[in-house]
């Protein structure tokens, strides 16, 4: 096992929502307590979410009405930041844990970069910036809509038992709005559908994406042809944030709440993060372990 100096790095997509701020503490504080022996760090991995809150820095008002804020947030880096930031106090063997949902273009990205930071060479093999990251891998596992990671699915769909116990309660279909993307497959959503539907068969769960397929209109067509009229709206998302808020249950009458509620549907959107299901987070400090076993890294 290796034994050097070694740190942990959660990367998040972040949030800009100071009440969805927790759901990251938690997963954050979840490996903190897991592996008390080992820094952990935080990175947001979008541009956009980084200056704002960079942006937030000198106002002190707003500091001061968001209490729940840490310091830190008003100088997040991003991955490369953070990974250089704990190469320079002496930490060469790294794990990243993403807390994004699939292999989408955020989690090939910090991939990249981390194969890019490895593949350097010196003259002198101890002048090397890193002797290894290991990336994490993300919370619906590495699949594609040939090959799914079954096994992660299972084990999602298990965390969310809840949600089907209050779907059940209420005799309503569960709705989760995923964020999705427009490049690349999204097929693990529709995967995930089919899991959740023949795990917990006593009710109906619809999964629709915000960017990709299934959309939408997917889902409001299956829920026509449904029974139930009432619906739990949830985030399929690490934070209750811009999306759940606006997108998601927003008043506006494009959001997805009004338009189910004109279609004649009771809707109860629910604004609860991935974040804050304990048994969700736990999943993602397994995802880390794994990736800190098989590269033979040992976490304290």
């Amino acid at each position: 096992m290796l034994s050097e100096k070694t740190a942990i790095v959660v990367a998040s997509f972040g949030t800009s929502y100071p009440s969805a701020v927790d759901s990251l503490l938690a997963i954050v504080d979840d490996i903190e307590t897991t592996y008390p022996g080992t820094p952990v760090q935080m990175a947001f991995t979008s541009n956009i979410i980084r200056k704002k809150w960079h942006g937030r820095a000198a106002d002190q008002a707003y500091r001061t009405a968001h209490p729940e804020v840490p310091d830190y947030f008003y100088q997040i880096k991003n991955v490369l930041g953070t990974l250089a930031d704990f190469q320079d106090q002496g930490y060469k063997t790294i794990v990243v844990q993403p807390t994004h949902l699939t292999n989408g273009e955020e989690y090939l990205d910090l991939q990249s970069y981390i194969n890019g930071l490895l593949s350097i060479q010196t003259i002198k093999d101890r002048w090397r910036p890193f002797n290894y990251i290991a990336l994490g891998r993300p919370l619906m596992g590495l699949g594609s809509p040939v090959v799914t990671n079954e096994t992660d699915l299972q084990k999602l769909a298990a965390a969310l038992q809840e949600d089907v116990a209050l779907a059940k309660q209420q005799q309503a279909a569960l709705i989760y709005m995923g964020h999705g993307n427009e490049h690349l497959s999204t097929g693990l959503y529709t995967a995930f559908e089919r899991v959740m539907n023949v795990r917990y068969p006593q009710i109906t769960t619809l999964v629709g994406l915000v960017e990709g397929h299934p959309d939408f209109t997917d889902v409001v067509a299956k829920l026509h042809q449904l029974p139930p009229k009432k619906v739990i709206l949830k985030p399929l998302m690490v934070v209750a944030g811009d999306h759940a808020s606006n997108d998601m249950a927003g008043d506006e009458p494009d959001s997805w709440a009004s338009q189910l509620r004109s279609a004649g549907f009771d809707v109860t959107p629910i604004m609860h993060g991935l974040g804050d299901n304990a048994a969700v987070r736990t999943l993602f400090v397994d995802h880390l372990q794994d990736a800190a076993t098989e590269a033979g890294i040992e976490l304290r």
